[in-house]
């Protein structure tokens, strides 16, 4: 999992999101453009090598408005979203590292 290469894809418009990312973010309010400045913005805080459907990570990013926001995202073959959510702080140290 490359930071760069999930950016270059989302910067080409070589992504797509899940049903359920796209519930998750109707439901609290997470605009597709917020996604996108979080990734551009953002850095790989945890790897998932072996996940259900296809390798994936945990960004974690930023928009212009200064938001806070997690995004799972698989890769390859393409970049898909798979979930996104504004962390919770009580279970985050600095939204990069879980809390034990």
């Amino acid at each position: 999992m490359d930071i760069h290469l999930i950016r270059e894809a989302v910067n080409q418009g070589d992504w797509s999101f899940t049903e359920h990312a796209v519930r998750q973010m109707r439901d609290r309010r997470i605009k597709v453009d917020e996604v996108q400045q979080a990734i551009l913005s953002g850095e790989i805080i945890e790897k998932y090598p072996d996940d259900k459907y296809s390798p994936s990570c945990l960004v974690y990013g930023q928009t212009v408005a200064q938001k806070r926001l997690h995004v799972v995202c698989s890769l390859p073959p393409f970049v898909r979203i798979v979930t996104v959510y504004e962390p919770n702080q009580e279970e985050w140290i600095d939204y990069r590292r879980r809390k034990k």
